[in-house]
Formats: structure tokens, sequence, C-alpha cells
């Protein structure tokens, strides 16, 4: 069963929401991030995916006292991201208690750091982060672009021992237009044992069954939760259902 992992961006210590990674387009969803954690963790999710957008922008973590409230006050696996640069920045964030730390641009323009990371602190305390336009990878909260394909970047990685990874259509994201799916198609022809994330686009449940059957790993909602084109209980039933369906099949 694909993994539904709720998110939260984050500028100036409030939740938002960009259009097309765009941050001159950003809707405030929330003062109070650690109220909408709270209400993602008492429906019972898992998993928290993390941005800190001012972080992605200038260059080192910006929101790790956020971070840190929410990893004390609910019960997320979190994985956080955003400007993920020195050993400085990877052990603060750890030590704010994310127990993932997503990674992307890092992984662009100084891989053997991340290498060095991988081998300190173990691959499966990384999320390597893949935002994509036109094929192409972009860094740095998605302002800069690169000549860095995405199908040959995850397989160096996927090659180097990283499994794990998500990727944003940059295009998609925060329209509800729904997600790319002919792009995780065509990555998961190429490295089909990739534990790979869908993010971007997401506007119901019917989207979520696509990438399931496509084969994505796992889900970031964003927008759609916000907005209430998916809402909480839809999501939460969805998953008791889908465990249960599972259990009549074990």
């Amino acid at each position: 069963m694909i993994e539904l992992i709720p998110a939260i961006d984050l500028i100036d210590g409030k939740c938002v929401r960009l259009s097309q990674g765009d941050f001159a387009r950003q809707t405030i969803y929330g003062d109070d991030p650690l109220e909408v954690a709270r209400r993602f963790d008492a429906a019972g999710l898992k998993r928290l995916h993390m941005v800190d957008l001012d972080g992605a922008k200038s260059g080192t973590p910006r929101n790790l006292r956020v971070l840190e409230t929410i990893a004390a006050n609910t019960t997320f696996v979190i994985d956080f991201g955003g400007g993920i640069k020195t050993d400085r920045d990877i052990r603060s964030v750890f030590d704010a208690g994310a127990k993932i730390a997503s990674v992307g641009s890092v992984a662009v323009k100084d891989p053997e750091l991340l290498f060095h990371w991988l081998e300190s602190y173990g691959n499966e305390r990384f999320l390597l982060g893949a935002d994509v336009k036109n094929d192409k990878i972009a860094i740095n909260g998605w302002q800069t672009s690169t000549d860095t394909e995405i199908l040959a970047f995850l397989d160096r990685y996927f090659t180097k021992g990283v499994s794990k990874v998500f990727v944003t259509d940059i295009a998609k994201d925060g329209l509800l237009e729904g997600p790319s799916i002919e792009l995780y198609k065509r990555i998961l022809r190429r490295v089909p044992e990739l534990k790979l994330i869908a993010s971007g686009g997401v506007r119901s449940l019917e989207d979520i069954l696509e990438l399931d059957k496509v084969g994505c790993s796992g889900v970031i909602v964003g927008k759609a939760l916000y907005e209430e084109t998916i809402r909480l209980e839809d999501l939460v039933e969805f998953i008791e259902n889908a465990g249960e369906k599972n259990n009549s099949l074990s």
C-alpha cells in the first residue's frame, strides 16, 4: 500500500503553499504549524514532510525551532529539508528532531559531501529530493535551473545505495491538476527498485490510487488537504480500508 505523507511548507514560521515553486504566488494556510501538525497526527498519519522554504531560498535552515516544536509534540517520523548544505546544518536538523533529512541541492552541487553523510549517518536517514522542470533538476528552492537530467541523476544515486527519493514536477506543484504520472512511469522503468515518493499536483483519492498502481511507494499530499479537495477524514478512511484489504489478503 502506498504511504500517505502530509506536507507542511514553512515561510516565516507559517504554513504556506507555493504554486509552481513561485515565492510570489504563496498562500498562507496557518500561523501555527504545530496546530496543523497535530490535526494530521490525531488522524493517525505516521509521516510528516516538512520543507523550510526560507532555508531553501537562503541556503541554510531557518525554521529549526518549528521543527523542534513539532517533533516534541507529535508522534511523527519527520523528514525535513530546505537549505541543508553543511555538516553543521545536518547535525542541527537531526538534533531538532528530524528522523530523516531531505536533501536536493547538495546532491547536485556537492555529491561527495552527501556520500560522506550517507556513510556517517546511514542511508536510511536521508531522502533524496529531486525537483524537476522539463526533465532537468532545479535547486535552491526551485529558483536555479541546472543541466542535470532527472533519470541520470536518480540512476547515479541509486547505484551509490540511495533507494528513497521524492520527485516533484514543478509544473504540477500547487495547481491541483493531477500528478505527473508519465514522469513517474519513466523513472520506475529506468530504476524499478527505487522507492519513489510522488509529490506535486495530487488533488483526489483517485490520484493516489493511480500513483499506487504505477508503483510509487509513497505520495506527499499538501494543498489538496489544505483546500479540502481531499478531506482528512476521507484520507483516514482510505488508509483504514487499505489496511483491512491487506489483512484479508495475508
